[in-house]
């Protein structure tokens, strides 16, 4: 997958009949390997949701602190994310969702805000959701915090 021509690694999990997919928002200094976010990707499989564990930071974006904590480009790489989702033939018709935790929760706020995602739902562990305090107000996304 790609989000603004940076290669974006990922797990992508379909259950047989999903009901749905959440894509996963991770936060300063995790990645797709985290053992929670796996956890939780394992119990929503279970459920029949479908899962994207994915970086929004390419390996060479990681090293630098400063774009762990730049929510605007993380959002946009959720939404760029999320509209490749939606462009996928077996995601038609699914409801999207975000889960997010740390900082993660910021980007998938902000995300949310994008007209290109249209995400459904969002679920959040701890996190840092004042870090998208100036896209706040325009969330219209149902959201539950953890």
């Amino acid at each position: 997958m790609f989000a603004e021509s940076v290669p974006l690694q990922g797990h992508l999990t379909i259950p047989e009949r999903p009901v749905g997919l959440v894509l996963f928002a991770h936060g300063s200094g995790s990645s797709r390997h985290s053992p929670r976010n796996r956890y939780v990707a394992r119990v929503l499989g279970d459920a029949g949701l479908g899962t994207l564990l994915f970086d929004l930071l390419s390996p060479d974006e990681e090293s630098d602190r400063a774009h762990v904590f730049d929510i605007e480009l993380l959002a946009t790489r959720l939404a760029e994310a999320t509209e490749w989702v939606r462009r996928q033939q077996w995601s038609a018709g699914l409801r999207v969702g975000y889960f997010g935790a740390s900082t993660g929760p910021a980007a998938a706020l902000w995300a949310a805000t994008d007209e290109r995602a249209g995400v459904d739902a969002g679920a959040f562990r701890g996190g840092r959701p004042d870090l998208a305090a100036l896209k706040l107000p325009l969330v219209r996304t149902p959201t539950r915090r953890g």
